[in-house]
């Protein structure tokens, strides 16, 4: 094992497996990021959260998210009144620093075990803490060194008039949209106008990150370094400078799908530049790369006679995602992005949580490896603090994985839990899956291994193996099921601020 080596993490946003090529795209190819896969190893049972906030928030603390009262998230969208005037950045602060629950004194958080073995640690890109964060909280989680928005709602645009560095506001010049320049979900011609107009959108945030990266790897290329990169892409809606050329003339996507493709393949190009400046650096056989996701798949090239989205079928039917649920054939989605699997980010069903996760490290991960290893996002704190040489603190959830990654025997999680809107659910090791579903008190049972797309249910067949899991579902979530939904870690602003 290499002294002190360095650490990348890239985080994509919404991106489901099937969206890259390593993991059955046809219709385009993701170089960079197949390299990761190529030159590392590849895992097929990786889990997130249901959504973006659960997911960051799991990932820095090393905490599933059914617990009670470990952490909580505030809605987005306050720095807009930064924009127009009605508050000030102070009154921000004071505001995100007074709802919901602080960080205690003695907790610690993913980058200050980094921190605390000599690391240099940043953060470029979309905030690590739905959906809104301060510079102070950031820098408390162990960040030195930040950069990028501080409001996930604001991450719905591409064009931020200002980002903030080390919690001071950069103005970003041309940019001059307070939204960010957000655009409407659903394709139309008004909507493609929209899109097209480029006034008041002149810099795009990734092409920022970019730079950002390249300069912080070229600044710290000599000390050991943890660098996290939350993107936005390929979250929506759909905003992207131009087409790709990968995509340009393919007769089979529309317009509006080429442009959400367009994005996919500009995160791809950012694994491609963090790539070629390791190499440039010689610090390449060193440097470690993680690439994931926070959640599962989202559509959004919505578009009529193409697709549907998440609510209902091509047909106008309900997803009711008790009994029906989406599939790409059923709700219109050329990508299968969920990889064929049930759901879409928000649910607990696998297409929802299930996650990309990519390790690279020249020398000491064997190439071309395929692991079907289930872990969960959180397992990332305790395989950090393993591959430094730190403790993992008392109490977190995760196993590390890094014995799987040098090809070693490996402890294995009996279970993970993960909550969603419809209720918690539980994936064992040996490919059990239970539902609770919040709406009427039920449970339904998978067997992933032989039902890839949730479609038998086998409560009744298993009566005993449903009451086991159940009991261990309870236990996880603290003996209370709404423990295992978004609503148990919400905290409401004042209505002042609503």
């Amino acid at each position: 094992m290499k002294n002190k080596p360095n650490i990348i993490f890239i985080y994509a946003d919404d991106l489901g497996q099937g969206m890259l090529s390593s993991y059955g795209q046809q219709h385009f190819d993701t170089p960079n990021i197949d390299r990761l896969a190529r030159e590392g190893m590849q895992f097929t049972q990786a889990y997130g959260c249901a959504f973006c906030a659960p997911s960051r928030a799991s990932m820095m603390t090393g905490l599933h998210d059914c617990h009670q009262g470990t952490w909580t998230y505030t809605r987005g969208g306050i720095y807009n009144q930064l924009s127009t005037g009605q508050i000030t950045l102070r009154e921000i602060n004071e505001l995100i620093h007074t709802t919901g629950l602080q960080a205690g004194v003695n907790e610690v958080f993913l980058a200050q075990i980094a921190e605390d073995a000599g690391y240099v640690t940043g953060q470029i890109g979309k905030c690590e803490w739905g959906f809104d964060t301060t510079g102070d909280r950031i820098r408390r989680h162990g960040w030195q060194y930040h950069y990028g928005y501080y409001d996930h709602a604001r991450c719905h645009g591409f064009y931020p008039p200002f980002l903030f560095e080390n919690g001071q506001m950069v103005e970003i010049r041309g940019n001059t949209h307070p939204d960010c320049g957000v655009h409407p979900d659903w394709e139309s011609s008004e909507n493609s106008e929209i899109r097209q107009d480029r006034k008041g959108k002149a810099v795009y945030s990734q092409d920022i990150f970019d730079q950002k990266i390249k300069k912080f790897l070229r600044q710290h290329q000599n000390n050991p370094f943890f660098l996290y990169h939350p993107s936005q892409l390929p979250h929506g809606p759909i905003a992207i400078p131009q087409i790709h050329p990968a995509v340009k003339n393919n007769p089979h996507l529309t317009q509006f799908e080429k442009e959400y493709a367009s994005m996919v393949l500009k995160l791809d190009q950012t694994v491609g530049i963090i790539l070629d400046e390791l190499e440039r650096l010689d610090i390449d056989d060193r440097t470690m790369i993680v690439f994931s996701s926070d959640n599962g798949h989202e559509v959004y090239a919505l578009q009529e006679g193409r697709t549907s989205g998440q609510r209902q079928d091509l047909k106008g039917q309900p997803f009711d995602n008790i009994e029906t649920k989406f599939y790409s054939e059923t709700g219109g989605d050329i990508f299968d992005g969920n990889a064929g699997m049930a759901g879409l980010k928000w649910s607990n069903w696998e297409g929802g949580t299930r996650i990309p996760y990519l390790v690279r490290f020249p020398g000491t991960i064997e190439p071309e490896s395929l692991s079907d290893h289930m872990l969960a996002n959180f397992d990332f704190m305790p395989t950090l603090a393993d591959l430094i040489g730190a403790n993992t603190p008392a109490g977190k959830d995760g196993i590390s994985f890094l014995p799987t990654l040098l090809g070693e025997p490996q402890e294995q999680h009996e279970f993970i839990v993960y909550a969603s809107g419809q209720g918690p659910a539980l994936v064992t090791a040996g490919g059990w899956k239970l539902r609770y579903i919040n709406q009427n008190e039920t449970f339904q049972l998978y067997h992933l291994k032989e039902d890839y797309r949730e479609e038998n249910d086998l409560t009744a067949d298993h009566p005993d193996l449903v009451d086991k899991l159940s009991q261990d579902l309870f236990t996880a979530c603290d003996n209370d099921y709404r423990h295992g939904t978004p609503q148990a870690h919400y905290a409401a602003y004042p209505e002042t601020y609503a």
